[in-house]
């Protein structure tokens, strides 16, 4: 499988080619120029200034294979910020879930915008004989957000997540299962008539079983412009879950069962035949989905996914963290990311050890 390099919370690639604005401009790649500027006098060789000791960003270990990266050339670090500390720090609460991949900040460079960095860094993996590929970004002048052509505006930072995180923790207010806490909180960003919604709930529940200590949250984003019937989906469950949230889950179950009924004749029937079969009074809650109260609850579960920067369902956030919930994802990197992400934040995910390897008693008769 090809490796893909990507900085965005959408897992969307924006590789570059291997070349930094400098470069461009004077035509050599930058490990091949000279450290000296062009046009500047020659200075004898015993002058020269010693090389400059590669920046190690993630450990290589030489006995494995070489150093894959070209040595870094102070003249591509024409920008006072962001530090290669902040870029590495970065990077690393991106893919350091991936224990193979490597990367080496090339490049912070001054653009013609004021205050905008150019940053470049090489990126390959520890096994041998593997490719080096390049990505690139901009960073703002407030130095809060990254910007890259295919993946958008992302947060950029030593910690990226951790104001996301407070976000999630103070307004993510659907139903929710596993944990009282919010230590750990895994928001799903769901609308109830999307067919990759519901393929996203075994995904779900799976996590739910393997995480014990997250919160593992049902966060409402109806796309009305696609789903007429998401808004009044969404205006249900709501209204389920107010009054007991663990009704709100066989409901959305039954909804997702019947999608296909979600039809102008026969939609409302469907959904009160789900709060039915959820256990409440589907009168009661069809009033109450109507008021002025849940169109405002609605309205705002809409507004978290859009200051979210959520753009398409099913979206989960790991503590602040965005991962699409595609059938391209592996459970078990999305696993492997939740944990990560939670140590990162210093919480336990109360995931159960995984299991020691099984050792086996040779036979003496061989």
């Amino acid at each position: 499988m090809k490796r893909t390099y990507i900085l965005s919370t959408a897992f969307a690639p924006f590789l570059c080619a291997a070349t930094f604005a400098s470069a461009q401009a004077t035509g050599t790649p930058p490990q091949q120029t000279a450290p000296a500027q062009q046009g500047a006098p020659a200075q004898p060789a015993q002058a020269a200034p010693a090389p400059r000791r590669p920046l190690q960003l993630e450990t290589l270990d030489p006995s494995s294979h070489p150093d894959p990266f070209p040595p870094v050339n102070p003249k591509f670090f024409t920008a006072t910020t962001p530090t290669v500390a902040t870029v590495d720090a970065f990077l690393k609460a991106l893919w350091g879930y991936d224990s193979d991949r490597i990367w080496r900040v090339e490049a912070i460079q001054t653009t013609q915008a004021p205050g905008v960095s150019k940053v470049v860094v090489f990126v390959s993996d520890k096994k041998p004989n593997a490719k080096v590929a390049s990505a690139s970004f901009f960073v703002t002048p407030d130095g809060k957000h990254a910007i890259a052509d295919a993946s958008g505006i992302i947060p950029f930072g030593a910690t990226p997540f951790a104001d996301a995180r407070k976000t999630l923790q103070d307004h993510a207010d659907g139903a929710y299962r596993g944990a009282a806490g919010k230590d750990l909180m895994l928001v799903e960003f769901a609308d109830l008539q999307c067919p990759r919604c519901k393929e996203a709930q075994a995904t779900m529940d799976r996590l739910v079983q393997d995480f014990p200590n997250a919160r593992v949250v049902f966060q409402s984003f109806p796309i009305v412009d696609t789903h007429p019937f998401a808004y009044k989906a969404a205006s249900y469950g709501y209204c389920i879950a107010r009054q007991k949230n663990e009704a709100f889950f066989p409901f959305a179950a039954d909804v997702f069962d019947k999608q296909a009924a979600l039809t102008p004749a026969t939609g409302d029937q469907t959904l009160k035949d789900a709060v039915t079969k959820a256990g409440l009074d589907a009168g009661a809650v069809d009033v109450c989905a109507a008021s002025e109260d849940t169109k405002k609850a609605v309205g705002a579960s809409i507004k978290l996914a859009q200051d979210m920067a959520v753009e398409q369902t099913p979206m989960l956030a790991i503590n602040g963290r965005l991962i699409p919930l595609s059938a391209t994802l592996p459970y078990e990197t999305l696993k492997t990311i939740v944990s990560y992400q939670a140590a990162q934040d210093g919480v336990g995910t109360g995931a159960a050890p995984a299991p020691a390897p099984r050792l086996t008693t040779p036979s003496l008769n061989r």
